[in-house]
């Protein structure tokens, strides 16, 4: 496209850097695109830019019907892309209200999370899974106290790789004693040739509420353990 000096109020080049400032101080999210180099254009910056250059083209030597349906073309680009992260950003929102929804019927159940601490109750048991990456000879679970103190030692003898559940109601390695009320912990080791291999475990706890992340992200507040994401529990009691 060419311009004359006499019939133009000023250069393609001119135009494009006026509405290029333009666009970057807009608070516009919907209609501006512009981008950290500053030279995107938003729906109305291109809009303003094509009319402008078809006001200042030069009669004799008008715009060219190529270049015209190539800017058409990118003026419909960008509003699709525009029209595209708006739907994505509709879809992100009601995922994220739907996970919300979804954590708040938690509050008051039990859930397995990643964890090696589980609250006992009074007259209750602390339930969980151990993840057994690779099958063992002899695997041992340890539970101590909130003080360190080794209430409870169990050999599970040989078990094949995958999840194996657990229960512990209290009771202390002599059979016969019961634990109290508190915060446990709780160590399984797979003792095989060579040094022993801690075992992840998933322990059971209450879901006292919930929270939204600063980054969106939906977090369960659990008794015993604190904030866990709602993605890394892995079974509902």
């Amino acid at each position: 496209m060419s311009t004359v000096s006499n019939t133009s109020t000023g250069s393609s080049a001119d135009i494009i850097a006026a509405l290029n400032k333009k666009s970057s101080t807009t608070t516009d999210t919907n209609t501006s695109t512009t981008g950290s180099s500053g030279t995107a254009l938003g729906q109305d910056a291109f809009l303003k830019l094509l009319i402008t250059q078809l006001k200042n083209q030069s009669p004799l030597d008008p715009q060219d019907n190529t270049a015209f349906v190539a800017q058409l073309a990118q003026f419909s680009s960008l509003q699709g892309i525009q029209n595209l992260n708006t739907t994505v950003t509709g879809l992100s929102n009601s995922m994220q209200s739907s996970q919300a929804l979804q954590a708040s019927s938690l509050v008051g159940r039990t859930v397995e999370v990643p964890t090696a601490t589980g609250y006992l109750s009074a007259g209750s048991y602390v339930q969980g899974t151990m993840s057994l990456q690779n099958s063992t000879a002899n695997l041992v679970m340890n539970i101590y106290d909130s003080k360190n103190n080794l209430v409870m030692t169990k050999n599970l003898g040989s078990q094949a790789a995958g999840d194996l559940p657990f229960a512990w109601d209290g009771t202390e390695t002599d059979g016969t004693t019961k634990a109290g009320a508190g915060t446990y912990r709780f160590e399984v080791l797979a003792k095989d040739k060579g040094d022993p291999t801690t075992v992840q475990t998933y322990i059971g706890n209450n879901v006292n509420s919930v929270t939204i992340g600063a980054n969106q992200a939906v977090m369960l507040n659990v008794n015993a353990v604190g904030p866990v994401a709602l993605s890394d529990v892995k079974n509902i009691l």
